[in-house]
């Protein structure tokens, strides 16, 4: 996987111009919440069936957080003691600083109509940040910070813990980039990262997406043939093999409600 590792950061080093022509082959899709939404959505509909208690007063993880939007979002709707959000690609990490510095301006205003970003952020990223800002009950400067970095090959130090962990359609990029042995690793690190009693909060991608999107790189090709875990397996790995105690299906509230691009199935593991 080292080998990987490498290949994996001199393909996000590519010559700028270069890389536009290319496809997203980790997931790392501009305005992709945009692309998930549509323009009439403001707050991720998703946060409707998450819990206040997994996030207040917490240390949160995003993993995989795009321009950020669900980070600062969840940050703001369920006040975060800490939330950090981590993704592969830098111009997305880029986007989410932008997108966390609109927030910071806007507190306190109403949504003024904010002119679309040099980073092309879409509409809805800059409508919810706005949206997001509307209280002070917390100061976005401390409580929300960005990263970039390969989740499945960076390093933690031993006494770093969290309480609530977000991997939210996140997994399937990882699985075709890294295989089966990405994916348990994506699944061990994240148990030992969280504290006893902490969540796991998954939104796995189910296997018709995987074969949509199998194609765009060499390195995705490869590995789909390879691939031997389904995504239908995930929870009986978690429990039995990784050690989460209990799982809980979110559901209902996603599948009859009107949430756009956003109604897979979401499931919370504790450690």
């Amino acid at each position: 996987m080292a080998e990987e590792q490498e290949k994996t950061e001199a393909e996000l080093k590519q010559n700028p111009k270069r890389r536009k022509k290319h496809a997203f082959p980790y997931g790392n899709y501009r305005s992709y919440y945009g692309y998930r939404l549509g323009q009439k959505f403001v707050e991720d509909p998703r946060l409707k069936v998450f819990k206040k208690e997994w996030f207040e007063g917490k240390d949160c993880l995003d993993i995989g957080c795009n321009s950020g939007m669900v980070t600062i979002q969840i940050a703001r709707k369920f006040n975060c003691r800490r939330i950090l959000g981590v993704d592969i690609d830098p111009d997305r990490v880029d986007d989410a600083y932008r997108n966390l510095r609109r927030a910071r301006i806007n507190v306190g205003k109403p949504d003024n109509g904010l002119e679309l970003g040099a980073s092309g952020a879409s509409k809805i990223d800059t409508e919810a940040s706005t949206s997001i800002s509307s209280s002070k009950e917390h100061d976005l400067h401390t409580d929300v910070s960005f990263q970039q970095q390969n989740f499945i090959f960076s390093q933690y130090p031993p006494e770093k813990h969290y309480d609530t962990i977000l991997c939210l359609s996140v997994a399937k990029w990882i699985h075709l980039n890294w295989g089966d042995d990405g994916l348990i690793t994506l699944f061990y690190k994240i148990w030992r990262l969280l504290h006893p009693g902490g969540i796991l909060v998954l939104e796995p991608q189910p296997w018709k997406s995987y074969e949509a999107n199998y194609s765009v790189s060499e390195t995705t090709k490869k590995n789909f043939k390879s691939i031997r875990i389904l995504p239908e397996e995930f929870q009986e790995i978690l429990l039995d093999k990784i050690g989460f105690r209990t799982v809980e299906a979110l559901t209902t509230g996603l599948s009859h409600s009107n949430t756009g691009g956003f109604n897979r199935p979401i499931f919370v593991f504790r450690k």
